[in-house]
């Protein structure tokens, strides 16, 4: 039964949500464009996309997580979990990017489209074993980063940190590809990037440990229902909150809703379940929250 529920889920042929709910209707900010072109570089600037994509912007540089324009996350453009939210802002207004981070090699997180649209251009860290696919695809700036190794890129130091997670892009076969988060440390701030994980009761402590001044976290909320298929790798809303906590975050984002159709609950639900969570745990809203399609918050 999970098996078929996995693969329900894989090819975006199952149930999409669960009981009579209402139509998901997606909420978008007008983006600013004048401040994505010219930010503040004694600020940190942060674009939600859509997913897990955001536009970063600190210290004179652009970065991009995961980064997805495609239409499906799947390898077919017919078949598989489609966009039901436009992306925040067009490709065709991205600035120059720098330095893109790429969690894992699932096809809502690894979008070979969007990478090719990218091209040579920026300098792309990923995890071990993952370095093979870009430079099949014609790209060889790339360097594979393993968990708590850094590497530095202008004003950034970039470190590879652990995640519960897999990666895969073959149905069948072994694959031996790697994954993780990242922290970027910068003369303005200090970022963590979660990419896509389950709790750990050990990880996000050794993080918080490894990283204790960290700023801004962005951290999962959706892809979890049913836990008995999804828990083990997805954090849900209550277990975001913990990973928060455990990092010890100033302020998170969550990420990972509201796009693409990938589990049964509704789209809409994470961040009514992470507000309700908030109220039992006592954290703030402006400690952990949300952001609009498009948006772009300002921190420091």
């Amino acid at each position: 039964m999970i098996i078929w529920q996995f693969i329900k889920w894989r090819f975006g042929l199952g149930r999409a949500q669960r009981g009579d709910v209402p139509k998901y209707e997606p909420v978008y900010a007008t983006p600013n464009l004048d401040r994505i072109r010219e930010p503040d570089p004694s600020k940190l600037h942060l674009t939600w996309i859509g997913h897990s994509t955001f536009l970063v912007q600190v210290a004179g540089m652009n970065i991009l997580t995961d980064p997805i324009w495609s239409e499906r996350a799947s390898p077919m453009r017919w078949l598989g979990p489609k966009r039901e939210a436009r992306p925040g802002i067009r490709f065709e207004d991205l600035p120059h990017i720098d330095v893109v981070l790429v969690s894992h090699t699932h096809y809502d997180h690894l979008d070979r489209s969007t990478i090719l649209k990218l091209g040579e251009a920026p300098s792309y860290l990923v995890p071990e074993r993952v370095g093979k696919w870009f430079r099949s695809e014609g790209i060889e700036n790339v360097k594979e980063l393993p968990w708590w190794k850094s590497t530095e890129i202008g004003p950034l130091k970039i470190s590879a940190v652990p995640a519960k997670h897999w990666s895969r892009r073959r149905f069948f076969g072994e694959e031996t590809a790697g994954w993780g988060g990242y922290v970027v440390q910068t003369p303005v701030a200090t970022l963590y990037f979660a990419g896509d994980t389950g709790y750990h009761e050990r990880y996000f402590k050794d993080i918080g440990v490894k990283f204790p001044h960290i700023d801004l976290a962005l951290i999962p909320i959706g892809a979890y229902f049913p836990r008995e298929v999804f828990g083990r790798y997805h954090v849900d809303p209550r277990e975001a909150i913990q990973v928060h906590r455990e990092v010890g975050a100033k302020s998170s984002v969550g990420m990972h809703w509201g796009v693409f159709r990938l589990t049964q609950e509704p789209l809409h639900e994470p961040p009514k379940l992470l507000a309700k969570e908030r109220e039992k745990t006592g954290v703030a809203e402006e400690s952990f929250s949300t952001m609009l399609l498009g948006e772009t918050r300002v921190f420091g």
